[in-house]
């Protein structure tokens, strides 16, 4: 375990057992969705956005860093009875305070549909416990650990392959060491399935940051010298595969300034391309303005006001947030005479 990782370990841990206000970043939730959740969980939160908000009913929701569970338990109650929410964390200490409620949890939702699991977030193949498991019966077999990891990360991964809707985590990518940022976001890539969802909320920076501020392990477990700047924030992900990256949310008021640089909140959306695009059929949007042109993630050109012909695929991402408000669709009559659904398929149900 590197110095930061501890850092942010000890941190965590005394965040599980009491409140550390200096964690805390002020969030409005719907009233509404925090009636169920016990009163513990509530005071040990540590967030600064609601990526719950981006939940559907049916989605299997991945919560990275999901600590006490408070964004899991929202989750679960949104996805209702088809859905299920599974939360990956490292911290033991969050994670018997997630469990502790479980139960409880379970009887108020109708249905025990959350499940946690210990595991680095920038690691989503690796089962923490079930390693601890099996280095309790096999004391002192060092060399053959790390052929058993391997063997875990390919036949058993904690998160399978295309088998997520939608990954969620508030204020957590930040706690990664800059080292392992590539390897998290491939692997929330790899965890998603075609056209599945990314919703994370976050501590991003307006300028990179010094070298003597990423080595306080303070300052990174406060969300600070592990922080994304800005721009790299969005280019990582459109470099991971992501499409549609965009800041669906961007706090004007900063969260911290630590030595003039500024510290803020952000919520980042972005999607998982579809395995290949169709060529262009008979669908037509039109860019409204007030850009002159606007160029989308495969490099199609939507000057303002003319009609351009696209794939079911991109008429259909064109359809939803962020990008609706900016596209005019003209209705297809029909794809093969049956009608188009909402994720850009004919006929309904292959999605």
């Amino acid at each position: 375990m590197s110095g930061i990782e501890d850092a942010v370990r000890k941190t965590y841990s005394q965040g599980a057992r009491q409140v550390v206000a200096e964690l805390c970043c002020p969030v409005s939730y719907d009233p509404a969705l925090l009636d169920h959740l016990p009163a513990e969980i509530l005071e040990r939160d540590y967030g600064c956005g609601d990526p719950s908000r981006y939940v559907r009913t049916g989605d299997v929701v991945l919560d990275l860093g999901s600590g006490g569970g408070k964004i899991a338990y929202i989750a679960a109650r949104l996805v209702g009875a088809a859905g299920r929410v599974i939360g990956v964390d490292m911290n033991d200490d969050m994670l018997a305070l997630a469990r502790k409620y479980q139960g409880e949890m379970a009887e108020k939702l109708g249905g025990d549909r959350v499940s946690f699991r210990k595991g680095r977030i920038q690691d989503l193949a690796l089962d923490l416990e079930a390693l601890e498991a099996w280095q309790t019966t096999h004391p002192g077999e060092v060399g053959e650990m790390e052929r058993h990891v391997q063997r875990q990360r390919a036949q058993h991964p904690m998160i399978p392959d295309a088998s997520v809707d939608l990954v969620i985590s508030n204020c957590v990518l930040n706690l990664v060491e800059d080292g392992h940022k590539e390897q998290l976001l491939n692997g929330i890539f790899r965890v998603l399935r075609p056209g599945g969802r990314v919703a994370v909320s976050d501590i991003v920076a307006d300028r990179p940051i010094p070298a003597h501020l990423k080595a306080d392990g303070k300052l990174w477990s406060g969300c600070i010298s592990g922080a994304f700047e800005e721009v790299e924030f969005l280019r990582a992900f459109r470099r991971a595969g992501f499409i549609g990256v965009a800041f669906d949310k961007w706090e004007p008021d900063p969260w911290r300034v630590v030595e003039g640089i500024v510290f803020r909140s952000v919520t980042l959306t972005a999607v998982k391309p579809l395995s290949a695009d169709a060529d262009a059929g008979p669908y037509v949007v039109i860019q409204k303005g007030p850009f002159p042109e606007v160029v989308d993630d495969s490099g199609q050109r939507y000057p303002a006001g003319e009609r351009v012909t696209v794939s079911a695929q991109t008429y259909a991402r064109l359809g939803q947030e962020p990008f609706a408000k900016w596209f005019i669709r003209l209705p297809p009559a029909s794809v093969g005479g049956a009608p188009v659904d909402s994720c850009g398929c004919a006929p309904r149900g292959c999605c």
